[in-house]
C-alpha cells in the first residue's frame, strides 16, 4: 500500500445567536429556520449516510452550546414544523405561478420535492431534536464533536472568572445533550489571548482552532501552546480560500443559486448569481444542471488544490504534511445552496487522490504534532486581530460588556440551595455578551438588530440583579417572564461562577 499525499481535516464550525422568540423577518427565527433547513437538514443526512456505510473519522464537528440548545427547544422544533409546512406551500404556489416557463417551472418542482422530503425527514428524525441525532453519529464513530464556551462569547475580552465558567458550562451542557464530554473546542471566532491554554487545560480541553496567520502560515501540524500540553491546529488559508475569502470562492460562481435575490411573490430564490455586477431583475435563471456541472469541476479543483498544496509541504518539510480546512457549518446549503453536495463530492473523492481523511484526533493519533509554539493575539477575523470585537465601531459594546461582566461578577450567589432566579440573571448577561453581536455591528450586518439584543439582554440582567439585590418578592415572576423568552441551558447552577469547578 502506498503512503498518502498526507492528512486532511475537515472542521466544520456550526453556531447561530439564541433567536427563538426574538423577531421573525429578516432576522430572527427566520434565520434559524433556513439554516436549519438548508444546512443542518442535509448534514445530518449526510451523516447518518456515512455511519450506514460504516465510515468513520470523516470530518470535525463544531456545535456550540446554544445552537445544540435551539435544535432540542420545544418551542423551536414546533415553530420549525410549521415553516417547513409553510415552505411546501410557497413552493406550491410558485408551481402555479412560474407555469409556461420552462426553468422557473422545474425548478418549482425541484423545491417542492425538497419542502417535502425536508418535511418527511423532519417527522421521522427530528422529533426529539438534534442531540439524539448527534450522539448516534458521535456513538458510530463518523465524527469528532468540538464543544465551547455557552453562548459563543469572544474569549480574549472575558474576565477570568466568566471565561472560566462560561467553557466549563458550555462543555457540561454538551455532555448532558451527547454523553460526551468534547476534547476539542472551536474557540469562538479563533479568538486567542496568551495564556489562555492554561485554561483549556485545566477545563480538560486538549486541543483547539486558530487562524493560519497566528502560526505565521505554519500550518502543516499541530503544535503544542506554550509550557501546556494543548495542542493547536491552524487553518490552512491557502486551501481554505479555494472555497470562501472575504473576497472570492467558489459560491460566487456564476453558475450557483444566488442567496439574495428573492422571487418575494413566492419567497424563493429564482435565479443564479450570474454576475457580480448584475442586477437582481436582470438575473438569469437557476439552472440545476448547469450549477452540478459546476460543481464537478469544484469538487475536482478542491481535491487538486490539497494534493498540490501537501506534494509542496512534503517537499518542503520532509515529512508528512497535514492540510486543515475549516468553515462555517451555515456556508454549506445557507448561503452556498449547493454546498452540501460539494461537501460530500470532497470528501469521497479526497481518499480516491490518495489522501488520508481524519478528524483532528485522528491527525494527533497519527503523528502530526510538531515543536511547541507561543501564539499571539488573533482571531479568524479581519485582519485576523480583535478589530471586529473590540474596534471603534462597537468601542461602546466593549465598555458596556466590560461593565456587565463586572457586575455579574459582583453579584452575591450563595452557596446553599439553587436559586432559579439567580440561573436566569447570569443567563442574561452571558447571551449579551455573545460574540455575534459585536460581529454584526462591526460587518453592518442587522447592526440594529445586533445592538438591540445585547441592550435587551443586559437590561434584563439588571433588572433582575436589582430585584435580587433589593430581596423584592417580584424576582422569581420577573425571571419565569424572562426564562420563557430564553432558557437555552436549562442546567446553568449560577452557584458555579467564580467557583473554578
Amino acid at each position: 500500500m502506498t503512503e498518502p499525499e498526507g492528512t486532511f481535516c475537515l472542521v466544520l464550525h456550526s453556531h447561530l445567536p439564541w433567536l427563538p422568540r426574538h423577531g421573525t423577518w429578516p432576522v430572527g427565527e427566520e434565520w434559524l429556520y433556513q439554516a436549519w433547513a438548508h444546512s443542518y437538514l442535509p448534514f445530518a443526512d449526510l451523516l447518518s449516510r456515512f455511519a450506514d456505510e460504516g465510515k468513520r473519522d470523516m470530518l470535525t464537528l463544531g456545535v456550540t452550546p446554544v445552537l445544540a440548545a435551539q435544535l432540542d427547544d420545544p418551542y423551536s422544533l414546533r415553530a420549525f414544523h410549521e415553516w417547513l409546512g409553510h415552505w411546501l406551500l410557497r413552493a406550491r404556489h410558485a408551481a402555479t405561478l412560474w407555469q409556461g416557463d420552462d426553468l422557473l417551472s422545474d425548478l418549482a418542482a425541484a423545491e417542492h420535492r425538497a419542502a417535502e422530503n425536508a418535511l418527511a425527514d423532519f417527522e421521522s428524525r427530528w422529533r426529539h431534536g438534534f442531540s439524539p441525532i448527534l450522539r448516534s453519529v458521535m456513538d458510530s464513530g463518523v465524527i469528532e464533536l468540538l464543544g465551547g464556551p455557552l453562548t459563543h462569547p469572544f474569549q480574549p475580552l472575558l474576565a477570568e472568572p466568566v471565561r472560566s465558567f462560561a467553557l466549563r458550562e458550555g462543555l457540561a451542557d454538551t455532555r448532558l445533550r451527547t454523553g460526551t464530554t468534547p476534547e476539542g473546542i472551536w474557540a469562538p471566532e479563533c479568538g486567542y489571548a496568551p495564556g489562555m491554554e492554561s485554561g483549556y487545560q485545566r477545563a480538560g480541553v486538549r486541543r483547539f482552532l486558530v487562524d493560519g496567520p497566528a502560526l505565521r502560515g505554519d500550518t502543516s501540524a499541530a503544535h503544542p501552546v506554550g509550557s501546556s500540553d494543548v495542542v493547536c491546529f491552524g487553518r490552512d488559508l491557502e486551501v481554505t480560500y479555494r472555497v470562501w475569502s472575504p473576497k472570492a470562492g467558489y459560491p460566487g460562481h456564476s453558475a450557483y443559486r444566488d442567496f439574495h435575490t428573492w422571487a418575494h411573490e413566492v419567497g424563493l430564490k429564482p435565479s443564479r448569481v450570474t454576475g457580480k455586477h448584475i442586477e437582481p431583475a436582470d438575473k438569469a435563471p437557476y439552472d440545476p444542471a448547469l450549477a452540478a456541472d459546476t460543481l464537478r469541476l469544484h469538487v475536482k479543483d478542491f481535491v487538486d488544490t490539497v494534493v498540490t498544496r501537501m506534494r509542496e509541504l512534503r517537499a518542503r518539510d520532509g515529512r508528512s504534511p497535514l492540510v486543515v480546512a475549516a468553515y462555517d457549518t451555515e456556508l454549506f446549503g445557507h448561503w452556498w445552496h449547493e454546498g452540501p453536495a460539494w461537501l460530500e463530492g470532497i470528501l469521497r473523492a479526497l481518499p480516491e487522490a490518495g489522501v488520508r481523511v481524519t478528524t483532528l484526533r485522528g491527525a494527533v493519533e497519527a503523528g502530526h504534532v510538531a515543536e511547541p509554539v507561543d501564539l499571539p493575539a488573533s482571531s479568524w477575523g479581519s485582519g485576523k486581530d480583535w478589530r471586529v470585537w473590540d474596534g471603534e465601531q462597537v468601542a461602546d459594546m466593549v465598555s458596556a460588556n466590560s461593565a456587565l461582566q463586572q457586575r455579574l461578577l459582583a453579584l452575591d450567589i450563595p452557596r446553599g440551595h439553587r436559586d432559579g432566579t439567580l440561573d436566569q440573571t447570569v443567563t442574561e448577561a452571558l447571551l449579551a455578551l455573545s460574540s455575534d453581536w459585536a460581529f454584526m455591528v462591526t460587518k453592518d450586518s442587522a447592526a440594529d438588530y445586533a445592538r438591540r439584543r445585547a441592550a435587551d439582554h443586559t437590561a434584563r440582567f439588571d433588572e433582575l440583579a436589582a430585584l435580587v439585590r433589593s430581596g423584592d418578592p417580584a424576582a422569581a415572576t420577573t425571571a419565569e417572564r424572562f426564562r420563557a423568552l430564553a432558557n437555552p441551558f436549562g442546567r446553568l447552577d449560577a452557584r458555579g461562577l467564580g467557583s473554578g469547578s
